[in-house]
């Protein structure tokens, strides 16, 4: 059956055209192009400014077919380039070309440069040519007031739905103008591996693993040296002293042990890598599983960690074992972009425990980040489209600080922090305790704070959360659970020193799914769930 073409779907001549570093950013440059599957070739000739020596690089071709289209892409890469000179090249082939467009090298000798980073920028309406009008102007501005910008990285859902490619030709409409002249960098975040049976309403949801739209247009892109099986949606680059690493939202153990050897081997002064998700999350209702605990390893080897996902932004201190730090040589920074393309979070911003630098972003607004490395000092400005600053940090490794300076809290009494909240008055006089090596804290005041059931009767309490129930009773270790009866290592008893409330072994959230570890330089004990879902009790 022939396909009817949609809207903006691939012809003969050159479309979402871009460029982007593949190998040494010195002397080599990738060029990416689309066209309909009848051009079956391709190549870019490019001269160097100032001269009329015109040289040509052949493509790789393939096919890519989508749910709507069939398409050739088309990857040329161009190298044996001077470093820190200007090209003019052109792509396509005999009959189809594209205009005249240029691009700079890294220079041999660089002593500091600039790249722009951006986030959240998915927009799904209209459902058929999603309108990306108002983020290419914004970043047209930026790159207007910054015309030294090296590259642009962005830290995912670059689409709404990337399993639909009426959401990619959206996008790159959004970056025409754009990516022919600033090499772009996609980090793959959740959106852009989601897609739908039934796309125009909505229904049938799933999530591509790997993220077969974003892999199949991006293949001869970026370095084909990701973890066996997910290529293409993970990567490294270097430019200038930095290392970057390109991590996908699929696969956290096998991106984890590749990203640990990635790392061993890196000799770069910076190393900083990109991630959709937050370790250090901003969202009321959010978690961390994605990647705490299957990428701890690699990614506390990071300096920095660039993530979005939750179109808030958010600054963590540097953060290593649960603890937080002040100085950058202790831990990872975790920088969360808010979104750049007006896409407010809705209402579930929240500043927690890791947090430096915070901003809810629930107005209609949009972030974009400019990062300048300079030897061994990055400064990270993140301003909104109106020019307010949200945030404006450097990080000095010569002098292992971080400016303006914040320092990384301390309790004199040991709280919970749940989903990196401070429970607050709940917990104000029912602080945690250790007894004989072991935490203890009133549960009680937990599951009352994330809206879990409580029932508290003579010598027990009844908890309920998350799916699950467990009944607990003052100096036994039996506990009796929607899932049986369980026995604790350590019974529960009563403390009459904190409101007389019944005080439970802190290992016990694990009853509910929950994980949590003990950050002894700050003295609190942090307590995750997994679930997003935001649990309260009926009322009858």
């Amino acid at each position: 059956m022939d396909r009817v073409k949609p809207i903006n779907g691939s012809a003969p001549a050159p479309d979402h055209i871009m460029i982007s570093i593949n190998g040494d950013a010195k002397t080599s440059m990738a060029v990416t192009w689309r066209t309909s599957v009848d051009v079956e070739n391709g190549y870019v000739l490019y001269r160097e400014d100032g001269t009329d020596t015109v040289m040509k690089a052949e493509s790789v071709n393939e096919v890519f077919e989508s749910d709507i289209d069939i398409s050739m892409m088309h990857w040329s890469h161009l190298k044996n380039l001077k470093p820190g000179t200007k090209y003019y090249y052109t792509c396509g082939n005999d009959e189809y070309r594209s205009e005249e467009f240029f691009f700079t090298t890294q220079p041999e000798s660089l002593s500091k440069f600039k790249f722009l980073v951006v986030s959240d920028q998915q927009k799904g309406e209209p459902f058929d040519t999603p309108d990306y009008s108002y983020f290419n102007g914004l970043i047209k501005r930026y790159l207007k007031e910054h015309p030294d910008t090296a590259f642009i990285l962005t830290a995912g859902d670059n689409t709404d739905c990337g399993q639909h490619e009426q959401q990619w030709n959206g996008a790159f409409l959004g970056w025409k103008g754009i990516a022919e002249y600033v090499p772009v960098m996609f980090t793959e975040g959740n959106h852009d591996t989601r897609g739908f049976k039934d796309y125009k309403n909505g229904t049938g949801r799933y999530y591509s693993e790997p993220a077969e739209f974003f892999c199949k247009q991006l293949k001869g892109s970026y370095a084909y040296n990701g973890p066996e099986g997910w290529k293409t949606e993970n990567y490294t680059f270097d430019y200038g002293n930095v290392h970057f690493t390109v991590l996908a939202v699929n696969g956290p153990e096998d991106v984890n042990r590749w990203l640990v050897e990635d790392l061993k081997n890196s000799k770069a002064d910076w190393n900083i890598g990109t991630y959709h998700f937050p370790v250090c999350y901003t969202g009321s209702d959010c978690q961390n599983y994605d990647c705490y605990p299957a990428m701890t390893e690699g990614m506390e080897m990071l300096d920095l960690l660039f993530s979005g996902h939750e179109h808030s932004f958010g600054r963590s201190f540097p953060r290593k074992n649960e603890e937080l730090f002040e100085n950058p040589s202790k831990g990872m920074i975790n920088y969360i972009m808010g979104n750049s393309n007006q896409n407010p979070p809705g209402t579930r911003s929240l500043s927690k425990v890791w947090h430096s630098a915070f901003y809810p972003m629930e107005d209609k607004t949009s972030m974009i980040a400019i990062a300048e490395v300079e030897g061994k000092k990055l400064t990270i400005t993140a301003s909104l489209e109106d020019g307010r600053i949200a945030d404006r940090c450097v990080i000095d490794k010569e002098r292992d600080v971080i400016e303006p300076y914040a320092l990384a809290p301390y309790f004199n009494r040991t709280r919970m922090m749940y989903k990196g909240a401070d429970l607050g008055l709940c917990q104000y006089q029912t602080t945690c305790e250790n007894k004989d090596g072991v935490w203890y804290g009133c549960l009680s005041v937990l599951f009352s704070y994330f809206g879990g059931r409580v029932e508290k009767t003579e010598n027990q309490v009844y908890l309920e959360g998350y799916g699950h129930w467990a009944r607990f009773t003052q100096d036994s270790k039996t506990v009796e659970t929607d899932r049986g009866t369980v026995t604790l290592e350590n019974a529960v008893y009563r403390n009459a020193e904190r409101k007389n409330q019944l005080y439970i072994p802190v290992d016990a959230v694990k009853l509910f799914d929950m994980r949590w570890a003990y950050a002894k330089r700050n003295n609190f004990i942090l307590i995750e769930h997994e679930s997003e879902e935001k649990p309260i009790t009926v009322q009858p």
